[in-house]
């Protein structure tokens, strides 16, 4: 199978477990990316994580990235377009069922049920991401201080990058 058509039918699959968006998918984009197709070792595939999340825009520019390197600009697209085309397509054909069912048992148990889904698919991919840069005892202490902070305080995330870039620099973490 060509590389375009295994890339678009990976990223139409995972498409659909997207809760969260394509962070969420990170374990599973790793997967299939760095241990099953071996297109990418795990730390260019991290690299390509912190340059989508340092770009503005979607998250699912990590997608767009891992497809420039799998395939160069045709990949780009392939990987996009599987990952933003079907689910789509099923969320605009769904749509006008949905609110019929405004109210329903089974549809407040669904939306309740996602979002502890994305929150964990988000915390794997989050791990996933400090195992593959290499994290030391320092590295994850200050995520999880980082990660506390955050849940209390206002503020921009920049604060927390820079603070984790002079600690960088220092060689403390």
């Amino acid at each position: 199978m060509n590389t375009l058509l295994q890339l678009f039918t990976d990223f139409s699959l995972l498409s659909f477990v997207a809760f969260g968006g394509a962070t969420a998918l990170l374990p599973e984009l790793h997967r299939v990316v760095v241990d099953q197709r071996q297109w990418m070792d795990a730390t260019t595939f991290a690299h390509l994580y912190a340059i989508a999340q340092a770009a503005p825009g979607p998250n699912v520019l990590v997608v767009t990235l891992i497809g420039w390197q799998v395939a160069g600009l045709a990949g780009a697209l392939t990987a996009t377009l599987a990952m933003c085309l079907p689910m789509s397509v099923a969320v605009y054909l769904l749509f006008g069922h949905w609110e019929r069912f405004k109210g329903a048992r089974w549809q407040r148990a669904v939306q309740l049920g996602v979002a502890p889904l994305a929150v964990g698919l988000i915390f794997s991919g989050a791990t996933l991401v400090g195992r593959s840069a290499g994290l030391g005892w320092a590295g994850w202490g200050f995520v999880f201080v980082v990660a506390a902070f955050a849940a209390r305080a206002r503020f921009h995330p920049l604060w927390c990058i820079a603070a984790g870039a002079a600690l960088g620099l220092a060689g403390l973490v």
